[in-house]
Formats: C-alpha cells, sequence, structure tokens
C-alpha cells in the first residue's frame, strides 16, 4: 500500500476572490487540502515560511513577484522529518505569477524527489495552474508528475464532486 502526503502552501487573510479583496480566515489551497486528506486518508503537511508575507495582499503580491524573479528559497519554519516514507505526494499550492510561490521549491528541494509521484493541486482565480506542473517537472527530474487539477478560489468549500471525479474515488 501506497504512502500519501498531502503537502502544501496556503494563505489565509487577504486574498483576492472574484474581483475583490476579501479576509479568509482559512486559505483556500489549505481547504481543498484537507478534503484531499479526508478522501484518501494521507497525512497532511502545512509548508510554512519562517518570514510570513505581509497581511496586505497587494504587498504579498509584489514580494512574491521579487522571489520568483530572485529565484529565492524562502526558509521554512518546518522540514519534512520522514520524506523517504512516502510513495505519493499531492502538492498544493495557490498560483501565484504563473507558478507556486517559492516556499514550494524549498520544499521540494530539502528532500531526494526520485521514484516519488507528485500530483499537483493549485487554487486560483482564474489562471489555472500557469506553468507550475513543468516547474515541479524541472525541479524534480526523478520524479513522476501527474496531471494536477486546478481549483478557483471561489469554489473551495464546493469542491468535493470534483475532487472525488478527479481522485477516482
Amino acid at each position: 500500500m501506497k504512502k500519501i502526503l498531502i503537502a502544501y502552501y496556503s494563505r489565509k487573510g487577504q486574498n483576492y476572490k472574484g474581483g475583490s479583496i476579501v479576509n479568509l480566515p482559512v486559505g483556500n489551497t489549505e481547504v481543498i487540502a484537507k478534503k484531499i486528506q479526508q478522501l484518501t486518508g494521507g497525512d497532511l503537511f502545512e509548508i510554512q515560511t519562517v518570514k510570513t508575507y505581509p497581511a496586505d495582499y497587494m504587498e504579498t503580491t509584489r514580494v512574491a513577484q521579487d522571489e520568483l524573479s530572485q529565484d529565492a528559497r524562502p526558509e521554512l519554519s518546518e522540514y519534512l522529518n520522514n520524506p523517504d516514507e512516502y510513495d505519493v505526494i499531492y502538492l498544493g499550492y495557490p498560483n501565484w505569477w504563473g507558478t507556486f510561490p517559492m516556499a514550494i521549491c524549498t520544499f521540494l528541494e530539502s528532500f531526494d524527489t526520485s521514484g516519488k509521484t507528485i500530483i499537483p493541486f493549485c487554487t486560483h482565480e482564474g489562471s489555472g495552474s500557469g506553468h507550475s506542473e513543468r516547474d515541479i517537472k524541472r525541479l524534480c527530474p526523478e520524479a513522476m508528475v501527474e496531471k494536477g487539477i486546478a481549483i478557483r478560489g471561489g469554489s473551495v468549500t464546493g469542491a468535493d464532486g470534483v475532487l472525488k471525479t478527479w481522485l477516482g474515488k
């Protein structure tokens, strides 16, 4: 039996949703990660950075753009203790500037992904998964990266059916 990990980065607080800035008590990607955890029984791991992003959404987007252009690797507050025991990694993130937050790079580069199956899922407000799947394949050339799913942030609470279909449940 394959051991499953659901690793995700999510941002609560100010977020863009349907053309407006709203305050989310739980980030959209976290909502999806927890739904996948309920459906698969996998272990949950939240990817968090040591340095938090600004509370202001627009300022966060500027910081995220700077990190992307600098190919930054933000330090994580916690690293996966036992990456070798997982065969399948559902990897979740919001789409920031056409890809994932740079903390995802830090996470993926912190252990050997060779032979693992990585299944991406992202949340967005109209940009889909961008080029994030291609970026994961570039970062993890020895892993099998499966086709992921992109879910609009404003639709996460009602995504159970689409997730069940995607997961083949």
